[in-house]
Order: structure tokens, then C-alpha cells, then sequence
């Protein structure tokens, strides 16, 4: 029995990349990244640009903190959405939270308790009933900024006390 090793190459052999081998059998094996499929933006940057315009024109109209939460809420949505909007911390008494999960077909309106005094129930109610009716179409960018502007509209205008006595 003789032994020894092959030499020279194989006549297709080539130069290896990174990541590539010749496996003994003489197969390539190619190693490559693959990058996970990122999961796609529900808005596209337009809508986004509107979203925050209306979120920025309705916070600094009335005074309050408004803010769009968009994702799954769970089992509990409105325990949820009350544990998202106590999240604004000391701006929660002027919070007004839109909490959004579509793959549940649920949201929720959560109101701090001085939002609350400004944005009656009623408010909140046809603001809810008007995203349904735009949710129904398709038009989940519509009804949010749509029940941005009407819960704003309810809260009224508010002018810091320093404005407000000059």
C-alpha cells in the first residue's frame, strides 16, 4: 500500500474567498452572512413626517403630551396601554396616549387625570369611533392623525400662566 499526498490542484480550483473552503472530498463550501429580514415599517417616511407634525401640533396647541404607541398591546390591552402611558413619567397627568396594536385589531385612548379634565369621555369616544371607520378602509395613518386633531380640538388651546396674565 502506498501512501503519500495529492499533488498539484484540481483543474477547476480557483482562489478562495473569505469564507469559502475546499472540503477534503473536494466540494466548496461557501459561508455567507445572512442578515435577518427587518420586519417592515407600517409607515413609509412621508406618512411618518405627517404623524409627527400632527403629534408635535397637538402637544404644543394644548399643552398636553400626546404620543401613538403602535405594536402589540396582549392579553390586557387597557392594563397595557396604562403601564405605556404612566411611562411618560411626570408628564403622565397631561398624557394623552393613542395605543394601537393592529395584529389584535384593539387600541386604546388613555388619558392622565389633567387630560382628562380637557378631553371628556365623548371626546375620546368619537375619536375612537372616527379611527374605526378609518381603520375599516385601510387608512391606519388617517384615523391616527384624524384622532390627533379631534382630541385636540376637545382640549382646547393652553398657554403657559406666564403668557397668560401679560
Amino acid at each position: 500500500m502506498a501512501t503519500g499526498e495529492v499533488a498539484g490542484r484540481p483543474a477547476d480550483a480557483r482562489e478562495l474567498s473569505t469564507g469559502e473552503a475546499l472540503t477534503a472530498t473536494g466540494r466548496l463550501s461557501i459561508a455567507r452572512r445572512v442578515e435577518p429580514d427587518r420586519p417592515a415599517l407600517p409607515f413609509n417616511p412621508g406618512q411618518l413626517a405627517r404623524l409627527d407634525e400632527a403629534l408635535t401640533l397637538s402637544s404644543r396647541s394644548t399643552g398636553l403630551e400626546f404620543g401613538i404607541y403602535l405594536g402589540d398591546l396582549g392579553e390586557e390591552t387597557r392594563k397595557q396601554a396604562e403601564e405605556l402611558h404612566a411611562d411618560l413619567g411626570p408628564r403622565a397627568a397631561e398624557g394623552v396616549l393613542i395605543a394601537v396594536s393592529p395584529g389584535q385589531r384593539k387600541f386604546e385612548i388613555v388619558t392622565g387625570d389633567e387630560a382628562h379634565r380637557r378631553i371628556p369621555d365623548r371626546s375620546c369616544q368619537l375619536a375612537a369611533m372616527s379611527m374605526v371607520a378609518s381603520f375599516k378602509e385601510g387608512e391606519l395613518i388617517e384615523g391616527l392623525i384624524g384622532a390627533l386633531r379631534m382630541l385636540a380640538d376637545a382640549a382646547g388651546t393652553s398657554y403657559p400662566e406666564s403668557r397668560a396674565h401679560h
